[in-house]
């Protein structure tokens, strides 16, 4: 195998120039890492981390773990998180956890052995295995929560102002003369599902409103939103509007309006939360809160490596700016018809 040696001696480096291309890229000038990366190329040279594990204590990975894989806005944030790790020299260790605790608890364990630096959570709970480690830290633990936010795990968190974003939602579907508002949630026991909720209610409240919501509960996914929005318009009295607290949620609910032979938004609106990529393709253009995914992963590595690298000492509450985004799936409430009345002349036959 050749060595790190041989690659400086045949790019015209240091050893300590090689080193900090192949780990912390950013801070070599792009000519020379560009010189040195296709050295390694054509001499073969395969780094021995784990030696260097076992010099320095670090690993350089770091684990994310994410409830639900298959939820494409997770995939958005775990893009931003490889290219911020990438761009700092760590390799990312990716778990789906399918929301179950003993999944969770084992990539903490992995942390506790050291086998990575730190780790994401894209879930709402910290592993039992990782929670001896926050709360014994004098100083922030390696351990960042992105998507969800509560206070009492503890650790840096990354995500936009929930309570916030529900509440400018539901302000814009009242502001379109609805009256009986639908809301399909996730799961109750979550802190950004109770977040958005408190949004709702405020802004039911100040309306004077709150008697007319219907509240059914889903998982976030594109099936549990057909179900909910079924359940809500065969009540006896149906919304005219629906708020799905996720945009796989309120697509679900536009395939149970078809499937009724109803019209959105002419007889009910519809308005997600996310702003997923094919948001803007469904049929119609979903009208939706986004969340700026992408940046809440690169900003969650960020926090991460501010702990790793001791510029982090206290815990951080990052909040990233959500936008309104309106498109043609909210219109006005539909007006109620006026049954002609029959004449006195008509009654009387």
């Amino acid at each position: 195998m050749p060595t790190m040696q041989q690659v400086a001696d045949a790019a015209g480096v240091s050893i300590a120039t090689v080193s900090r291309a192949l780990t912390t890229p950013q801070l070599v000038h792009e000519d020379t890492r560009k010189l040195i990366m296709a050295v390694v190329d054509r001499l073969g040279y395969a780094p021995n981390f784990a030696a260097k594990t076992l010099r320095t204590t670090r690993s350089q990975k770091i684990i994310v773990t994410v409830p639900d894989i298959s939820n494409p806005f997770f995939s958005s944030v775990i893009r931003g998180v490889e290219e911020a790790a990438q761009e700092a020299g760590y390799a990312v260790l990716l778990g789906d956890t399918r929301d179950e605790p003993e999944r969770e608890d084992q990539y903490g364990t992995m942390l506790r052995r050291k086998e990575a630096d730190g780790i994401i959570f894209l879930g709402r709970r910290i592993p039992n295995s990782v929670a001896p480690l926050v709360r014994d830290k004098k100083s922030a633990a390696p351990v960042v929560n992105a998507c969800e936010s509560s206070p009492e795990l503890g650790v840096t968190s990354v995500h936009i102002d929930n309570l916030g974003a529900a509440h400018q939602a539901i302000n814009h579907i009242y502001d379109q003369g609805h009256q009986r508002v639908g809301i399909i949630t996730g799961a109750p026991e979550s802190p950004l599902n109770q977040d958005r909720m408190s949004g709702v209610l405020q802004g039911a409240r100040e309306r004077g409103l709150k008697h007319l919501l219907s509240v059914a509960i889903g998982d976030f996914s594109i099936g549990s939103g057909a179900k909910a929005a079924a359940d809500l318009l065969g009540s006896g009295d149906p919304p005219t509007a629906i708020f799905c607290f996720s945009d796989e949620m309120a697509m679900g609910t536009l395939a149970a309006l078809r499937e009724r032979g109803m019209r959105c938004p002419d007889q009910v609106s519809v308005v997600g939360f996310d702003d997923l990529r094919f948001s803007a393709f469904t049929d119609p253009p979903l009208t939706t809160i986004r969340q700026p995914a992408h940046e809440i992963g690169r900003e969650a590595v960020k926090g991460l490596l501010g702990v790793l690298e001791g510029s982090a000492r206290r815990v951080k509450d990052i909040v990233l700016p959500h936008m309104w985004i309106e498109r043609a799936s909210l219109g006005p409430a539909p007006a109620l018809v006026a049954r002609p009345k029959r004449s006195r002349a008509k009654a009387a036959r």
